[in-house]
Parts: structure tokens; sequence; C-alpha cells
């Protein structure tokens, strides 16, 4: 097949490359740059430069074109504007969903040349087609799964995607990147938010939202325990990089209009757990599920292993009741919420 491969730079996407080229296929590796030069003179650095410079070193190894292309404009309106609107509004988003719906797997699609027969990329995940129709399937490796980040393709674009490393752990990967001698084989896996490289989120927050002195309040005896730089800096749940002692503290709710953090304790977090919440503006993969009451759905609130046995009730207006087998104090709006069924990623919605 004649296949276009999003190359990053990192180990990933480049292992899989080699997998593609090896099997026979006519390929062609694409960069996509979205960085703005605005952003990149108040961050300091260009973190897409050292990428580009592996990508290039492994395209030329094994003799495969690579192309570089623009994507900042169509970036900074989908997955920037999404991100700074979420953080302003108070909830949690994930850019990363955003940016394979809309770009890697979106306007990349009108960008290249439609003699493509497939978009293939690093993300661990599998796509099998049954009778038509294409299913989102884990990847064999629990923590490095990436259904969660797929979570809102559509049929139309899965029926145009490859994951070459679908079957594949990551300490496999590694071990394929030594066979095929990789020029990046010993470079470690990004962290964190997918456009941001090196990049700490903090600072992309603060370039987009600025800084504002607010105060951190335990919620239980309202005494003020130190001082934050603005709650958009500030997720609930979130455990590290408060700052504050005799925790460990737990953010369990923001005040937007006082731009208040509140924070709980190890001895009270546990009562502000929550069990139930609702999902807005859901996608669901292979159509609406025929039984959500099923013993075995799960529900992902974030990337990684852990998943929920739960039970969900459709209540109109593309909504989903949710109530978890156990508690999360972790219940963040503008979250994520998506659903399994075994190894199948069903889709999900954002937490309201």
């Amino acid at each position: 097949m004649k296949i276009a491969v999003l190359l990053s730079g990192g180990v990933d996407s480049s292992v899989a490359l080699n997998l593609l080229v090896r099997a026979g296929h006519d390929v062609t590796a694409f960069y996509l740059k979205i960085w703005l030069e605005d952003e990149l003179s108040f961050l300091g650095s260009c973190p897409w430069e050292e990428d580009l410079e592996y990508a290039n070193a492994v395209c030329k190894q094994i003799g495969v074109e690579l192309i570089s292309i623009n994507m900042q404009a169509e970036y900074l309106k989908t997955v920037v504007e999404y991100t700074i609107s979420e953080l302003k509004a108070g909830r949690t988003p994930s850019p990363d969903i955003m940016c394979n719906k809309s770009i890697k797997f979106g306007e990349f699609f009108k960008k290249i040349d439609s003699s493509f027969d497939k978009i293939a990329s690093g993300h661990y995940a599998k796509v099998e087609e049954i009778e038509g129709k294409y299913r989102l399937i884990k990847a064999p490796d629990p923590i490095k799964d990436q259904t969660y980040f797929l979570t809102y393709l559509v049929q139309d674009q899965l029926s145009k995607i490859l994951f070459p490393l679908g079957e594949f752990n990551k300490k496999e990967v590694r071990a394929l990147a030594d066979e095929f001698e990789l020029p990046n084989r010993d470079r470690p896996d990004s962290q964190g938010v997918c456009f941001l490289g090196k990049i700490k989120f903090a600072d992309f927050i603060k370039f987009h939202l600025g800084e504002q002195k607010g105060n951190i309040i335990d919620l239980d005896t309202q005494k003020v325990l130190g001082k934050h730089n603005g709650y958009w800096f500030h997720t609930i749940g979130q455990r590290q990089g408060l700052g504050l002692s005799g925790g460990p503290w737990y953010v369990v709710e923001k005040d937007l209009n006082q731009n208040i953090i509140y924070v709980s304790n190890k001895n009270t977090v546990e009562e502000k757990r929550r069990k139930d919440f609702t999902l807005c503006n859901l996608n669901w993969i292979g159509g609406i599920p025929d039984n959500l009451n099923d013993d075995k759905l799960e529900v992902k609130l974030r990337h990684g292993p852990i998943t929920y046995l739960c039970k969900a009730e459709l209540i109109g207006n593309n909504r989903v009741a949710v109530h978890l087998n156990d508690n999360d104090q972790g219940v963040a709006p503008g979250q994520f919420g998506i659903f399994y069924k075994g190894n199948v990623c069903l889709g999900g919605g954002i937490i309201e």
C-alpha cells in the first residue's frame, strides 16, 4: 500500500515507519510543524528542531522521503484555542484527544495527496474491521495503550488508519529500535501533552493566560494555607505542585470568580471522592452500544491502566449518566470519560 507515516522524531513512530518499510509498503514520512513563533520566543527554545533532526536521520537511514508540513494555523484554531478556552472556564482539557481528532487524523488528511491508501502513526492501539465496521482495540501494554486519546475518531477516520505498534509492548518496541539500529533508539519517551515536547505545560499556560495570585484554602477549616498563580494552573484531584506542607493535599474545588483553590488533606479527602457524574458531547465509535448496563462495562477517566466498572444510562441530548463501582477523587469537569468492554474502546464524552 501507499502509506503516509506521521513521524515525530521519537522512537515509537520511527519503529512504526521501519516496520512498514520492512513489510514492503510504499512509504512517505511526514513531520507536522505546529509551533507558533511568538510562543517559541516566550518559551525560549524550539522543541521541534531536535525532533526534526532525528526524523531526518531516521528517514535518511532507510531511504524514505520526509516532508515537513506547516499546520500552525490549523493547530491554533483547534487544539490551542480549545485548550485555553477550557482552562479559562475552570475545566480540565485533553489537548491530545483534540489533536488526534482534528489535526493528525483530521486536517492532515486534507493536506496530503489523495492517492495515499492509509495514514500510519506510532500510537499503541489497534483497528479491526468486522463486517464493514471499524473497532478501536486496546494495545497489549496497559500502561502505553493510547485508545483513550483516540476515542473521538469516527468510522471514516479509522478506515484510513494503521497502527503498526498495536501488537507490541514498549519493551518490544525498544528491542525493535535496537534491531533496526535507529539513530534515536536511546532517546527517552516524551512525557505530557502531545504538542509540548520538552516544554512544561505550566509555561504554555502562562504564555496564554498569565499569572494571577490567589488563595489556597482548606475546604474543611476555611484556613488560608498558601498562594497559587491562577486557578487555570490546577485541576480537580491534583496532588502535586501545590507547595503545601502537612499533606498530601488534593484540589477538590475551584472558585473562578474569586480565584480560589480549595484543597483537602488525606484525612478528609475520602468523603469527597465521587461516584456519579454525567458525560456530554458523546462520540460512539461503532454506534450507541446495545446494553450500557452490561456488568462488564468499564470507564476510564484519564490515560493509564486504571478503569472502573460502572453503570451508564442515556439521558437524552447526547448525554450519559455514569455511576462508578468505586470512588475517584479526581472527577473533573472537562475531562473525558471513555467506555470499554473488554479490550474494545466504545467511545466516550466530556465530564459535565
